[in-house]
């Protein structure tokens, strides 16, 4: 259910306990109509109650393409862009996830994360924005071998289409699946060419590696000057951290080593692990466990990655594990995200930031229940629909005290 404010009255959400400067308060809290946290005033209200509810910020989720099984759920199988992106928004919001940056491919590869896919999925990001619930955002992430989308890249940069850019090798990879069956067949049919032909393209594309440092370099370039943040993925050692930290990379994505997720904290650096490899206990990969980073101090950022339930399962999932209380852990999934990408006006409750929150219901023995999630103000996404009144008709609810 969406429900749109109208512009005489404000959002008033009361009975719950909020997430505020690191403590779970009984209070009350408004967003006015622009959209941002503000303390309950006098004027006309409709009435959100959050009795027995947790009310927090807002999953600020910057890396993820849980919208490609959208697009394609089983190989060969395809549906149309802007039906995986409504889908794709529509689940972001039901798992609390209030900002999201789409990670985009742009590979060497032909199919899913060829050129044109990522152009449509640009365009249609672009299109569709103001019909989305979350705020919706480009994480586009560039295979460093892909020497023919530079000048393409350098243009959406000055443009500013894209809001995040992310350093990936996944040619590397290719490399060594080609003594692996399995995982060469699942990127083969990704591309939707033969396996000789992809074979073919990989070559090619190889035989330029001599070009790919200067290619970085002139992209890192520009995304300075525009002022777009920049991360690199997989890391696999503290040199190559180093070299990305130098082109000015201050977000170290998923790094495979221990040691590569130290040399990255020692200069202050935000690191992202995948909030699924918390919920399921590790890396599907066989890499770093994400639990363990977290709680030596290794891990600043949580994203969904490839499954939109798991930033907020996996923060829940922390402080019933006692790696950290769930004020920290969901700072992993709010506060730090945001900050980590640059963005000062979401990720807490206070007065002025975006008003962008999730209501969850803990109390029962299962997994925790997003009952409510507001965009702006705006409630996006509600499975108790008795839970909103207007002011004068509402039920009765005990204010314990108001956000100052």
């Amino acid at each position: 259910m969406m429900l749109d404010r109208t512009s005489a009255g404000d959002l008033r959400i009361e009975g719950g306990r909020c997430l505020v400067d690191g403590e779970l308060v009984a209070l009350s809290i408004a967003a006015d109509a622009a959209g941002s946290v503000t303390s309950p005033g006098g004027a006309e209200a409709c009435v959100l109650d959050a009795g027995g509810l947790l009310v927090l910020p807002g999953i600020v989720d910057i890396h993820g393409d849980a919208f490609e099984r959208q697009i394609m759920p089983r190989p060969g199988v395809d549906f149309p862009i802007d039906i995986a992106l409504l889908e794709s928004d529509r689940q972001a919001v039901a798992n609390g996830i209030t900002t999201v940056f789409h990670g985009v491919t742009w590979s060497w590869e032909p199919g899913l994360r060829g050129p044109d896919n990522a152009r449509h999925l640009l365009d249609a990001i672009e299109r569709l924005r103001p019909a989305c619930a979350a705020d919706t955002r480009v994480h586009l992430r560039h295979e460093i071998f892909n020497l023919d989308a530079e000048a393409t890249i350098l243009r959406w940069l000055a443009a500013r289409r894209i809001d995040v850019l992310a350093f990936n090798d996944h040619m590397t990879m290719t490399v060594e699946a080609m003594g692996r069956t399995s995982s060469l067949a699942r990127m083969v049919e990704r591309s939707g060419v033969s396996k000789s032909a992809f074979l073919e393209i990989a070559d090619r594309v190889r035989a330029r590696r001599g070009e790919v440092a200067d290619s970085i370099g002139r992209i890192a370039t520009a995304a300075r000057a525009h002022g777009v943040p920049m991360l690199s993925h997989d890391d696999t050692s503290p040199e190559q951290r180093l070299r990305y930290r130098a082109l000015g990379c201050r977000v170290a994505e998923f790094p495979t080593t221990v040691e590569t997720a130290e040399a990255a904290a020692a200069d202050g650096d935000a690191i992202v692990f995948g909030a699924p490899n918390v919920v399921r206990g590790g890396s599907h990969t066989g890499w770093t466990r994400a639990a363990d980073m977290i709680a030596r101090g290794l891990c600043s950022v949580l994203a969904s990655d490839y499954y939109y339930p798991a930033p907020l399962l996996a923060a829940f999932r922390l402080a019933a594990d006692d790696v950290l209380p769930l004020a920290r852990a969901w700072a992993l999934v709010s506060d730090s995200a945001a900050a980590a990408v640059g963005l000062v006006d979401r990720g807490r409750i206070a007065p002025g930031q975006r008003a962008d929150l999730v209501l969850v219901d803990d109390t029962s023995s299962g997994p925790p229940r997003v009952i409510a999630t507001i965009t702006a103000g705006r409630i996006v996404h509600l499975t108790e629909a008795d839970r909103v009144t207007r002011i004068g008709r509402r039920r009765p609810v005990r204010q314990e005290g108001a956000l100052t």
